[in-house]
């Protein structure tokens, strides 16, 4: 199989990257470069500049391919210069699209690939939307070979999966938990959410690629295991050998105290309960089983993350901001005790 990966070096394609090396497959990277050395010199790179239509349409002049995935499409402007790129060059074009763009607030919980999409609390998933809709007009009008795969929160070694953190990742929030200092979770952490981890999204990704029953499709990649916040960040805090000290705070009022933006994140994302219909995938993929129990796999990134300094990148303000809502809550509770 011949592929080229618009990308390729994310928390979900470096996954699929790796696998495919194994495999055997010809596998092209189309990006800047910047994070191909793990792969570099078992997959063709092409370094260009993702943005500039004119640039990728010389680098990939008379190439055609068994299949393109764009990992890093996130507007109908980007899907639409895919198109024009590959309407005749691929025999099969995936599109990763995301879980955030089903209906929110949810009328059910449980999420199949039929649930409305409609976000009215998150741009990035609106524009989600609209490329899937310009894509399946594109596949019906013109035959385009699209495949839709809508992942939820995949994770990797090299950061950890949470519902609140900084602008600089999940780091502080891990710091915090090794410092024995309280941390925020959203809502009173029952809601149920789903994490997969990318070796798994990997298999199934995989599983897809050159399989004639995807064509015109959508499918959504996720593990069967359902957990609540709480057993998320219980989790973390048995794989840092630390107790956990939570304190939850509604995600509405979480939205409404800047300076971090969490309308999105949380009510039109993480707020939610959701368990995640697989049925379809795996009629696609018989073979498919998520392997990684979320203990486990989390214990592997903690390890990764504590190994590896460049993960630990310190977030001050969000660590201030914190301590000062924290004491604000306190101090709220204290007021209210008769």
């Amino acid at each position: 199989m011949k592929a080229l990966f618009i990308g390729g070096t994310g928390t979900i394609s470096a996954a699929i990257s790796r696998k495919l090396v194994k495999i055997g497959c010809e596998l092209y990277l189309l990006n800047r470069g910047n994070r191909n050395t793990e792969l570099s010199g078992k997959v063709e790179e092409i370094r260009c500049d993702i943005n500039n239509e004119q640039d990728m349409a010389d680098k990939v002049a008379g190439m055609n391919f068994d299949v393109v995935a764009d990992f890093i499409a996130f507007t109908p402007e980007q899907v639409e210069r895919d198109w024009r790129l590959f309407q005749n060059k691929t025999r099969q074009y995936i599109f990763i699209s995301s879980a955030s763009a089903y209906q929110k607030p949810l009328s059910n919980y449980r999420v199949t690939e039929s649930t409305t999409l409609s976000n009215p609390y998150w741009e990035y998933a609106r524009n989600k939307i609209a490329c899937e809709e310009f894509l399946l007009k594109v596949y019906r009008q013109h035959d385009f070979p699209i495949t839709i795969v809508r992942p939820s929160h995949t994770y990797d070694e090299r950061s950890v999966p949470l519902g609140v953190h900084g602008k600089n990742g999940s780091w502080q929030v891990v710091k915090r938990m090794l410092e024995g200092k309280p941390v925020i979770i959203h809502g009173d952490g029952t809601s149920l959410w789903t994490m997969t981890h990318n070796s798994d999204f990997a298999s199934a990704f995989i599983g897809l690629m050159g399989n004639i029953h995807a064509i015109g499709e959508t499918v959504q990649i996720t593990s069967d295991e359902t957990l609540t916040w709480n057993q998320i960040y219980y989790a973390i805090a048995t794989a840092l050998n630390v107790e956990l000290k939570a304190v939850h705070i509604s995600s509405e009022f979480l939205s409404l105290c800047g300076p971090y933006n969490f309308t999105g994140g949380l009510t039109g994302d993480k707020a939610n309960s959701v368990v995640f219909d697989t049925t379809k995938l795996k009629s696609l993929v018989p073979y498919f089983t998520a392997k990684v129990r979320f203990d486990q796999g989390i214990q592997e990134t903690i390890n990764y993350v504590l190994a590896h300094s460049e993960c630990q990148i310190s977030d001050e303000e969000f660590d201030t901001w914190s301590d000062r809502l924290i004491a604000i809550r306190e101090k709220a509770l204290y007021s209210l005790r008769w």
